[in-house]
């Protein structure tokens, strides 16, 4: 008999805190605002381990949180965006247009993407957890990362590990 497994994580400390402002063209954006965001993440496979899993399920809690950690309470700004410029040292000032923002460095991550979307950010935690689980490919599959930004409101990014 074979089939899939598939393993869905989303506890309630899957979270992260973060403003953002999405930009729409090289004239328009959002105002700067925040979210409180959760993160749900599902792994599918067709073989488990000698003790019935799929993976090593408090390592894989321990690295969600630690992705979630490193954006919490943070401004995230997207690094590629070719209509924002960005100076970066003790603070990071962020031109768009008309307006300036400044903050201490120590409160930004620069993402590396166009545009601080759900969509963006469900692909930049998949990447990240890939990177880390890329010993468990001899059982898992696919890799699902959903970002929600308000209820109703989510992205997910879903690739072959």
């Amino acid at each position: 008999m074979s089939g899939t497994y598939s393993l869905r994580l989303g506890k309630e400390d899957f979270k992260f805190s973060a403003a953002h402002f999405t930009i729409f063209g090289e004239d328009e954006a959002e105002a700067l605002h925040g979210h409180n965001y959760r993160v749900t993440v599902e792994m599918t496979g067709s073989e488990v381990d000698e003790l019935e899993f799929l993976v090593p399920m408090a390592a894989a809690k321990r690295d969600i949180r630690a992705q979630c950690e490193a954006l919490d309470e943070k401004v995230l700004l997207p690094a590629e965006c070719p209509y924002l410029e960005l100076q970066q040292g003790d603070t990071v000032t962020a031109t768009f247009g008309q307006r300036r923002y400044e903050f201490p460095s120590s409160e930004v991550v620069l993402v590396p993407v166009a545009n601080v979307t759900v969509e963006a950010l469900a692909r930049l935690l998949w990447q990240r957890l890939a990177d880390r689980w890329r010993s468990l490919r001899d059982r898992v599959e696919t890799l699902e990362v959903t970002v929600a930004e308000a209820r109703g409101q989510s992205a997910s990014y879903r690739r072959k590990l």
